[in-house]
């Protein structure tokens, strides 16, 4: 319809031959504009906004949480409900003063009252875990297999699927099985066309982290991402929300490629999948554009897994009830306060120890260090 207008034909000639109606010409032309075709984000849209349009900002409903945590501490009067936070805003002669009404539904909504009710906090951002992330500064890849497909004749299909958090740049391939050797060339193949990230996620399977019998694995997969300056971050086990981007994006895969059409063999499934891929980053264009840079891919750059380990390596884990977690086929002990509670485990390579760091999402932007242990990396050669 839009590139029938471009053309030159009225908008009700063109709702005529479309039958749709003349309103529906015009929201789907406005909504391209001037851009190209293949840059206009065309998913569908809510009705209305996000969010109210006479909703207070996030950072004033902070700011008033710390006011009346400030009052209930340090006030003469003693009183910190929302009559006393509007005259404290007011002699602070601040621009836009909610009413005491508003406030009072500010107070509700985020907890901060005496009663006892459910709780309903604001979401943390996504890739809260990493501060970096979390601010948009870096973008982050998650990386995961989907198993268990067979083609009628008996042929297995996997597919290893990747996806960019801010960006949403995804890709699939598709083989009848998997090898550490194979997701490294996959890896390869994509961030040479792409760039790099500054993170790379993936869940604790083999292929991904390196065996798990014998203590100090680093695998194939983590030794590329060290090599090439990507910091490799692997999720905590059986947890959710970690994998949401890339467990969404293999629903999307198995609903709209898998279960979708009949494959006569690999290579047909694979051919879909190739189109899957390309038509969404067509739909997504203006979201990968707007994602954080990506590093470009070295020049005359070769894998060599025989040198020294270097950079960081990243494990989300979860403490026992005793505060220990363990890394790297090692138990550590953490903090004996913070049992079943989440936390980031820094392998500095480089510095040769590893950092703890309490995790909370209630408090994202609180990552305060608990505790530096020494660690000696392993010196042995790679083999794998």
């Amino acid at each position: 319809m839009v590139a029938a207008v471009r053309r030159g034909r009225s908008l009700r000639s063109v709702a005529k031959e479309f039958r749709v109606s003349l309103p529906t010409v015009q929201r789907w032309v406005g909504r391209a504009g001037g851009e190209r075709l293949d840059r206009v984000d065309w998913s569908d849209r809510a009705a209305g906004n996000r969010s109210g349009r006479n909703r207070c900002a996030l950072f004033l409903e902070d700011r008033i949480l710390q006011l009346r945590k400030r009052l209930k501490e340090s006030s003469d009067l003693g009183e910190y409900g929302a009559a006393a936070i509007h005259r404290a805003l007011v002699e602070r002669r601040l621009k836009h003063v909610p009413s005491i009404r508003t406030i009072g539904r500010i107070l509700e909504r985020r907890g901060a009252l005496d009663g006892r009710r459910r709780v309903r906090r604001p979401p943390p951002p996504c890739g809260w875990y990493l501060l970096r992330v979390a601010r948009r500064r870096v973008d982050l890849d998650s990386f995961d297999l989907v198993e268990g497909h067979v083609i009628r004749g008996g042929t297995p299909a996997e597919a290893l699927n990747g996806i960019s958090l801010h960006g949403g740049l995804c890709v699939s391939w598709v083989r009848s099985s998997w090898t550490a050797k194979a997701v490294v060339e996959s890896l390869l193949e994509h961030w040479r066309k792409h760039g790099l990230p500054e993170y790379a996620q993936f869940d604790n399977d083999t292929l991904f982290q390196g065996a798990h019998q014998w203590p100090d694995s680093f695998g194939r997969v983590t030794r590329l991402c060290l090599q090439l300056g990507v910091t490799p971050v692997f999720t905590p086990p059986q947890e959710t929300g970690f994998q949401a981007a890339i467990e969404s994006y293999n629903g999307r895969w198995q609903t709209k490629v898998w279960g979708r059409f009949h494959h006569r063999s690999l290579a047909d499934l694979r051919r879909r999948s190739d189109r899957y891929v390309q038509a969404s980053h067509q739909r997504s264009a203006s979201r990968i554009q707007e994602a954080p840079p990506r590093r470009p891919f070295p020049k005359r750059w070769r894998l060599d897994l025989a040198q020294p380990l270097t950079g960081q390596v990243i494990y989300l884990r979860r403490t026992n009830d005793r505060g220990e977690l363990e890394v790297l086929g090692h138990q550590y002990l953490v903090d004996p306060h913070w049992p079943h509670r989440l936390v980031r485990a820094e392998v500095d390579l480089d510095k040769h120890e590893i950092r703890f760091y309490r995790l909370r999402r209630r408090e994202p932007n609180l990552q305060p260090l608990v505790k530096t242990v020494p660690y000696d990396p392993p010196t042995k050669p790679f083999q794998g």
